[in-house]
């Protein structure tokens, strides 16, 4: 029998005043569809990686990143703000 994949979707959200980026929203199956065809009619910058996806699934709306996905959400955040200027520039 296959396995189902159930898609996951987070949104995160960084605030230098509060210094660490935390869970504004998060969803499994239709809840991070809706997220992620939110995102796209936003012209937000998605970035795809389910393993990560669901480790900050585990977290709770509000809670900070933990220590151990600074690093790669870090990355992500670099991604999202080149997505952004480059937006700008057009």
């Amino acid at each position: 029998m296959k396995k189902k994949i159930v898609r996951e979707a987070v949104v995160l959200e960084y605030d230098p005043s509060r210094g660490v980026p935390h869970v504004v929203a998060q969803g499994k199956g239709y809840v991070a569809e809706r997220i992620i065809e939110i995102a796209e009619e936003n012209k937000v910058p998605i970035h795809e990686e389910p393993e990560l996806a669901h480790m900050l699934n585990m977290l709770q709306i509000g809670d900070e990143i933990p220590p151990e996905l600074y690093h790669v959400v870090a990355q992500i955040l670099i991604y999202v703000a080149e997505v952004d200027k480059k937006a700008l520039a057009k």
